[in-house]
């Protein structure tokens, strides 16, 4: 069986970089690769996979007919899929793809139980026991558990009493950030070593594209199994690896083999390995869009792929070509070394439960919090406030507001959420065991565009000359 490095080519090959070349200097389209033409049904096995009807294969060989099926001069210079090429494939198939993100080795690396395991590392007392790191309190929540631990259901953000119910004899140990800090620092040392293409989504997981890598290895699971060594090595901890052709799918294979473990979904084998996920699996379908899939009677991403992007557009809008990317494993998402922060968000969690009369003091704290933050990460000019409620029965609701002008000063955001707190319609005598405020909406000042008043009535002319579409 190839190495995924060695499947890499594979959809390149079907078509023949010398057969592209040729296309671009005549014209001449060139016939369609063997296993396309053969895996009709009715035609047999498909030469190339065995398959019987061989759909995915011929599916997931679009990036490399896109760049052989190239338009003549004579046409607009987009990536083109003909009729003939639209009955070899599939009848649903109608996203291009890009052919260069096919063509990329994305890793995802996942610590295993990093914050808990770190602590087993740290205290050779705590090894083999069910760890949990959370303050022990009524109000506390599970920042994490080790591997024993989650055997009794435990979880992260679960609440810790309901934690200790679970496992009586867990060891509650109380977080240190700092220390878990450190040790992230050195596992980011290991992957810059490798690629300067690392975006860290936390601290104990990050993308990383090998596509071009340090040590020039001519395989991402290579680069994987060494990064992997080196942090059990350096760091006494272990980390999972997912290798995939992109972000999306790198991250579910990270999830596939843990704890410690390293799963690859080779290019040629994304629509199968895909097809039997359920729908929950994909990024951004979540409970509320899963129940929505399934009263369609969609419940694995083969059934979703089944959907021509207007059936699903007609259901989710704009969101229903999302979905038929994604049932295809097409994301085309680079890897962000530097990716900009989108939100500052900050919250207290009481030791007893308030009304919404007693939260003025903690939500002042918070606002001010929020903006001490937004100053000292040059991220002055949110133009949306987030009030955020937790109630005593755990329902979450939200209250949010955007301005014509970026608050000024904590005072402003402070204003902002006591308008937001009065917008909060549930009974006076509902109380509520978390508060929390976020700014978001962050963009540069416009050069020409002076402060204005913070509520100020901006008029549509003034939003048009400023570059904003009048609502």
């Amino acid at each position: 069986m190839p190495s995924c490095d060695q499947a890499y080519p594979m959809a390149q090959n079907s078509v023949g970089s010398s057969r592209s070349r040729i296309t671009e200097r005549s014209g001449h389209r060139p016939p369609l690769p063997q296993h396309t033409r053969d895996c009709r049904p009715g035609r047999g096995a498909c030469p190339v996979t065995g398959q019987a009807s061989c759909k995915q294969s011929s599916a997931i060989s679009l990036s490399s007919l896109s760049r052989a099926f190239r338009p003549r001069k004579s046409r607009p210079a987009i990536p083109w899929v003909g009729a003939r090429t639209t009955l070899s494939v599939t009848a649903s198939i109608h996203v291009a793809v890009n052919p260069e993100t096919m063509m990329r080795k994305v890793l995802h690396i996942d610590m295993d139980a990093f914050y808990a395991s770190v602590e087993q590392r740290d205290n050779p007392s705590l090894r083999g026991r069910p760890v949990v790191v959370a303050w022990k309190g009524p109000r506390s929540v599970v920042c994490a558990a080790s591997y024993e631990a989650r055997r009794f259901g435990i979880h992260s953000a679960m609440p810790a009493m309901r934690a200790e119910r679970l496992c009586p004899t867990a060891v509650f140990v109380p977080p240190d950030f700092a220390r878990y800090k450190r040790v992230s620092g050195q596992v980011q040392e290991i992957f810059n070593r490798h690629t300067d293409l690392v975006e860290p989504l936390s601290l104990d997981e990050a993308y990383l594209d090998v596509t071009t890598n340090t040590l020039a290895l001519p395989s991402a699971t290579q680069v994987a199994r060494m990064i992997r060594a080196a942090i059990h090595e350096e760091t006494g901890l272990t980390a999972s690896a997912g290798v995939a052709p992109n972000k999306f799918l790198a991250k579910i294979a990270s999830d596939w083999n843990k704890p410690d473990g390293l799963y690859v979904i080779r290019p040629s084998r994304v629509l199968e390995f895909l097809s039997g996920l359920p729908v929950g699996k994909l990024p951004g379908v979540g409970k509320v869009m899963e129940s929505r899939l399934r009263d369609l009677g969609i419940q694995r991403v083969d059934q979703l792929r089944e959907r021509t992007v207007d059936q699903l557009e007609r259901s989710f809008g704009r969101w229903g070509l999302r979905l038929h990317q994604l049932s295809m494993g097409i994301d085309e998402s680079a890897v962000m070394p530097h990716r900009v922060r989108k939100q500052i968000s900050t919250e207290d969690t009481f030791p007893d439960d308030r009304r919404l009369d007693q939260l003025d003091t903690p939500v002042r704290q918070l606002a001010e919090r929020a903006w001490s933050t937004a100053v000292r990460q040059a991220m002055s000019h949110p133009h949306t406030i987030v009030l955020k409620l937790k109630t005593h029965d755990f329902i979450n609701l939200s209250r949010s507001q955007t301005l014509p002008s970026p608050p000024r000063s904590a005072a402003d955001i402070i204003e902002v959420a006591k308008m937001l707190m009065n917008r909060v319609t549930l009974p006076a005598d509902t109380r509520y065991r978390l508060v929390g405020i976020g700014l978001t909406g962050f963009k540069s000042p416009h050069p020409d565009m002076r402060q204005g008043d913070l509520f100020a009535t901006v008029s549509s002319a003034e939003l048009i000359t400023a570059g904003v579409p009048p609502t």
